[in-house]
């Protein structure tokens, strides 16, 4: 789903492109919000985390084509803050972890960013 979505986001205008991916980060935070007050094992969680690792998964693998736009100083480190994310994702599904704060705040950071 997500592939199909982020492949017509590459087709628009830069700032169309944008404002789609703010969209995309934003969903992800409003599960991540609810996956925090259901708690890390439950199914809101787990439905969170899989929607933000299909998301930072395509972001990484698009921010590390040659056809990205991005200065490679921002690529590098929006790779950098993925590779986080998705440790923390598995941490969180492994129940080492109960960090959404943390992924929600960096998430809308980037979200915000966007704007």
């Amino acid at each position: 789903m997500y592939r199909q979505y982020y492949a017509q986001v590459v087709e628009d205008s830069p700032g169309a492109a944008r404002m789609r991916e703010r969209e995309l980060l934003e969903r992800a935070i409003r599960l991540l919000a609810v996956a925090k007050i259901k708690g890390a094992r439950s199914r809101e969680s787990f439905e969170a985390t899989s929607n933000l690792r299909q998301l930072w998964t395509i972001f990484i693998e698009d921010l590390g084509s040659e056809g990205n736009a991005l200065p490679e100083t921002l690529r590098a480190s929006l790779i950098s803050i993925g590779l986080w994310i998705l440790r923390e994702i598995d941490s969180i599904d492994s129940g080492g972890s109960d960090n959404f704060d943390g992924l929600i705040e960096i998430n809308q950071m980037i979200a915000d960013g966007l704007s």
